[in-house]
């Protein structure tokens, strides 16, 4: 029998592959995409700056940008009667489960299903970046009984999806905090959801079937639903007292708290948290709730004082969403919409440089058994 190497539960630590996208320097405090500095560039630049980086691999000039955002533009509307799938679901499917869906059957109208070279999957890759919000906004209304709101053209790519989600055109200001929240959820080197897409994609299968994989992955609460579950317990709590009472009460159960630990950020805050953390201080002030920031940083002290636990970007992104008027059951959906575009990056590189993903398993169970 060959011999066994180390086994590491949850492939912890495991290399899986190798990539020129992003990478998290622990030691540092970096989220490197491509050679820049995530905070860094969510402080300065606009998503889609990224979605140039990731997928051609150079940020855009002004021009670039703007022709970039034209291109989404053209593909914002989704094929005729497409909507109607989503009438057809049970009122009470998740949005996950509608976004799931919805992508898979967008599947069926993509006419170049089996590009695999890196200029078709880039124009792919526009096509769903475009569709996603609409998707995500308009199942959850169609679901909810409620009119769909069509994108507007005049409007900016982030300030569009928060516009369809809300009904109601954002601020500057509100259209900046969301911007930079898509930000840093666009990336994050090697999560649950990304592996189970370039799983899926060493396969040589489409994109759409990659990418709908990573629904199912990225809907589980140890992922990205992580961030609805902090908002839930917030308003749960109601109070900062009433909320350091519930935390203790979670940890006097041994029950799981969401929105701290990571497994990476094990032993600092996960920097994207941080600037999330300032974007909400901000929002709390402009809508007179400086009460939910206090609560969150109760949470937080208690945590670290407790557990050693840090906030993850979940914790601090969950409250900005509810001050921006977003219903909870939309932010893993819009954490999905954001990463749609490492998500693509990853897929592409993967046919790029493919080879099947065909790990061993360390057995445990019985031998030499006869019927």
């Amino acid at each position: 029998m060959p011999e066994q190497t180390a086994y590491k539960p949850g492939l912890d630590g495991v290399i899986a592959t190798e990539t020129k996208l992003s990478y998290l320097d622990v030691d540092a405090e970096e989220i490197v995409l491509r050679g820049y500095e995530l905070i860094e560039l969510a402080e300065h630049k606009q998503y889609l700056d990224l979605v140039q980086l990731l997928l051609q691999g150079a940020l855009p000039d002004d021009e670039q940008r703007s022709s970039l955002e034209q291109e989404l533009k053209k593909e914002y509307d989704l094929p005729a009667d497409f909507f109607s799938l989503f009438s057809k679901l049970p009122k009470e499917t998740h949005p996950m489960d509608a976004l799931r869906t919805g992508i898979s059957a967008l599947a069926g109208y993509e006419k170049n299903l089996d590009g695999r070279r890196e200029d078709e999957i880039s124009k792919t890759a526009l096509r769903l970046l475009a569709k996603i919000p609409n998707i995500v906004a308009n199942s959850y209304h169609i679901l909810h009984e409620e009119a769909v709101i069509e994108p507007k053209q005049e409007l900016p790519y982030s300030t569009n999806f928060l516009y369809m989600i809300t009904g109601k055109e954002p601020t500057q200001a509100e259209a900046d905090y969301f911007d930079q929240s898509l930000m840093v959820y666009s990336e994050h080197e090697m999560p649950n959801s990304t592996f189970a897409a370039r799983v899926i994609a060493s396969t040589n299968a489409d994109i759409y079937g990659a990418l709908t994989g990573a629904v199912a992955s990225l809907k589980g609460n140890l992922h990205g639903g992580a961030n609805e579950a902090v908002m839930h317990m917030l308003l749960e709590g109601e109070t900062t007292d009433g909320f350091r009472h519930l935390l203790y009460e979670k940890l006097k159960n041994k029950e799981k708290v969401m929105g701290f630990g990571h497994r990476v950020y094990m032993k600092k805050m996960d920097p994207r948290a941080a600037l999330m953390k300032e974007a909400l201080r901000e929002l709390a002030v402009e809508r007179k709730r400086e009460d939910l920031f206090e609560m969150c940083e109760a949470g937080e002290q208690l945590m670290k004082e407790e557990k050693g636990l840090y906030p993850n970007l979940d914790y601090y992104a969950a409250p900005v969403y509810y001050l921006l008027g977003i219903p909870i059951d939309l932010y893993t959906p819009i954490f999905f919409a954001a990463r749609t575009l490492g998500l693509c990056a990853h897929v592409s590189e993967q046919y790029a440089n493919n080879k099947l993903f065909r790990p061993r398993v360390l057995y445990t169970g019985p031998r030499g058994l006869h019927p």
